[in-house]
């Protein structure tokens, strides 16, 4: 069984025992979450498609751990002015497995 849900601004496709790094969660590792914004569930050839979701289902999962992702650098300048600025971003993360599909 699968199920596209949304969280944090972005639809995931997932399946039982999956593992998303998905956006950061105020949830601390081993606490469980629920995913109530299921857009579509799949089982098998059956598929079940909400107007927006789907009424009655869910997603419950685990989370892993909280964590940042890789540093990325950001560089600007101006040619001839002697403007130089350089900064470095580490996007927040919460990974979680994925449990029981409710449809």
């Amino acid at each position: 069984m699968q199920a596209i849900i949304v969280t944090g601004g972005k639809q995931y496709k997932v399946s039982e025992g999956d593992v998303l790094f998905i956006e950061k969660l105020e949830a601390e590792a081993g606490q469980s979450v629920v995913f109530d914004q299921v857009l579509a569930v799949l089982d098998g050839d059956k598929a079940t498609f909400g107007a927006p979701t789907v009424e009655g289902a869910s997603v419950d999962a685990t989370v892993v751990k909280n964590g940042k992702g890789k540093k990325i650098r950001i560089f600007k300048y101006t040619p001839k002015k002697g403007y130089r600025k350089r900064q470095g971003h580490r996007q927040p993360y919460t990974k979680v497995q994925i449990g029981a599909i409710k449809a």
